[in-house]
């Protein structure tokens, strides 16, 4: 009889015996491990078959007008998607699906195949909620709805430009939008669910974080200048035929942008045929030559030297001057043949001030002009907006010296104007451009003396009230001061002006005896009656700032004495104030 193997090497038998305990053991203890002891393991495993985080949209910060008036506002929309995958088994339902979201059988059918290698695929995105849930109401295969926010603009076209407005995304792409995106952007948070292999919901876990909303922003913008501006502009530019305007309304004492408007302009709730020009705030990105509007900054320097005083006469006849092959000329009469520094600015005469810059010499101009902010950052930060520029020689010739001294050679924006005005009716002290609501009024610093300030404001003031002055920018019961001015228009791609283009401005504050905003009106290309700053842009200045005043409740400083009512009333004439 044969003995087995097994019999004849017992310690082979033992040995794989002894393994296949082991074997055994180590699969036990790996069960007992994976249920007992280490059960996260199969719990993740398990989690990440099934366990999905579906985003929580977080709405974007409200934007208000310094009083609290909604400006932008975020407001719940529907967004559709689907699976093409999924979809392209189910070809019966397309027709089904297409009809119910209201788009073209065939088109739809043909997103479908071009997007059949995807996973995902937007159907429809910011519908109402309403719209959403008639959508999703019918259980159509393969079609879900994600819940997002989407910005409304309640003041529309009035503060385009200078809100903005975001993206399909939400997402800040202008305005204040885009540069405040970090201050305005919420953060998302995370809900856990279950779902199947398909993709269907099957149980609503539990919120694994909470979205952040973003927050709150109140702009300087006073809504109601804002309307007003916004009106006084659009029907300025159809009086006079113009091509765009602009007009800018700021705080003295705090540097507040009360209003910026602009035109052309749109609708940031509608942009389907909005055209790119009309996107452009063209109080921060156009610049140009401002012409007689920086007389007044001229004639700082020259009080601010000490060389001149405002009673010194100056001659202008005959109303030119030869400078090399470069004549300089007045462009109206001036009323006599020798003028003192207040009457320079009345008749807004070239030959003068160009006398009054060549005594003091183009660097002391230049460097006014740049205390006061011309051709420099404002510091606003707003998307887009240009610096220009101001120009600065080591040989300060003539005809640079008297080019620059009357408005010619440098390029600004509107902004920056009307920062300068503001800051001499702050008595000489510069306050930082704010476009966001300021409690605290800054310290500001002093960059042209009081008692120059103080002398230039009174000086504008003749600018406007004296006989030949700019009679258009009065305001009744107030006292107001001012200057025009008048600028070619640069050639585009080539040098030179171009034929027939001019920009029509007005720069200044009020009221006289305590000045509270300053202003800047600027009329491109204006077409019809005329094109002289104080015939064009004066009259919007002086519409804007009488409601202006008034809206701010501010007192007037020139209201008629008993004496001039009683005479109005014996002659039959009404005291308008």
């Amino acid at each position: 009889m044969m003995k087995l193997e097994g019999a004849l090497y017992p310690w082979r038998f033992r040995i794989v015996l002894g393994l296949l305990t082991l074997m055994v053991g180590a699969i036990s203890w790996r069960i007992v491990d994976l249920h007992v002891i280490d059960h996260d393991f199969l719990k993740a495993h398990g989690d990440a078959r099934s366990v999905r985080h579906i985003p929580i949209p977080a709405h974007r910060g409200l934007i208000t007008d310094r009083n609290g008036e909604p400006l932008a506002v975020s407001t719940p929309v529907t967004t559709l998607w689907t699976n093409p995958k999924d979809l392209m088994g189910a070809r019966d339902q397309w027709p089904q699906i297409a009809q119910s979201l209201g788009l073209d059988p065939k088109a739809f059918a043909q997103r479908i195949e071009q997007n059949a290698n995807r996973e995902f695929m937007y159907l429809m995105r910011g519908l109402t909620p309403e719209q959403g849930q008639a959508v999703l109401g019918n259980k159509l295969p393969g079609v879900y709805g994600i819940e997002e926010f989407r910005r409304f603009y309640p003041a529309g076209e009035v503060t385009a430009h200078v809100v903005g407005f975001t993206d399909v995304d939400d997402r800040g792409r202008e305005g204040v939008e885009l540069s405040f995106e970090e201050w305005l952007a919420g953060v998302p948070g995370k809900r856990q669910v279950l779902k199947d292999r398909r993709g269907r919901l099957i149980k609503d876990v539990q919120v694994a974080r909470n979205a952040k909303p973003g927050k709150t922003l109140a702009l300087s913008i006073d809504l109601r200048l804002q309307y007003l501006a916004h009106r006084e502009l659009r029907n300025a530019l159809v009086e006079n035929g113009a091509k765009a305007g602009s007009l800018v309304i700021v705080d003295v004492k705090t540097g507040e942008v009360l209003a910026m408007a602009n035109q052309p302009t749109y609708n940031p709730n509608n942009r389907r045929n909005l055209q790119p020009a009309a996107m452009r705030n063209r109080a921060m990105i156009d610049v140009f030559e401002p012409g007689s509007t920086v007389k007044p900054i001229s004639m700082s320097a020259a009080l601010q030297s000490g060389r001149w005083k405002p009673e010194n006469k100056v001659e202008v006849y005959p109303g030119s001057l030869q400078i090399g092959r470069y004549t300089i000329k007045d462009v109206s009469r001036t009323e006599g043949p020798v003028l003192d520094l207040t009457g320079i600015l009345i008749n807004s005469s070239n030959v003068g001030m160009s006398k009054i810059a060549f005594d003091i010499g183009g660097e002391a101009i230049y460097d006014t002009m740049r205390n006061l902010g011309l051709g420099q950052d404002t510091g606003l930060g707003f998307p887009g907006e240009r610096v220009g520029n101001l120009p600065n020689h080591r040989e300060w010739r003539k005809a640079e010296t008297a080019t620059l001294s009357y408005g010619y050679g440098l390029s600004i924006t509107a902004i920056q104007l009307v920062h300068a005005y503001a800051t001499l009716a702050n008595n000489g002290k510069a306050v930082p451009l704010s476009m966001t609501r300021v409690d605290t009024i800054p310290e500001g610093a002093q960059v042209i003396p009081e008692d120059v300030a103080r002398t230039m404001q009174g000086m504008l003031q003749q600018v406007v009230e004296a006989p030949r002055g700019v009679f258009r920018a009065q305001v009744p019961g107030y006292h107001v001061s001012g200057k025009s001015g008048t600028a070619r228009k640069a050639s585009v791609g080539t040098k030179g002006y171009t034929q027939n283009a001019y920009r029509s401005l007005f720069a200044g504050f009020g009221p006289s005896s305590n000045p509270r905003i300053a202003m800047v009106v600027v009329i491109d290309e204006p077409s019809k009656a005329g094109y002289f700053g104080g015939l064009v842009s004066a009259p919007v200045f002086g519409k804007v700032m009488a409601g202006a005043l008034r809206l701010m409740n501010i007192v007037p400083d020139n209201l008629p004495t008993e004496e001039q009512q009683t005479a109005n009333a014996a002659n039959g004439k009404g005291g308008r104030i």
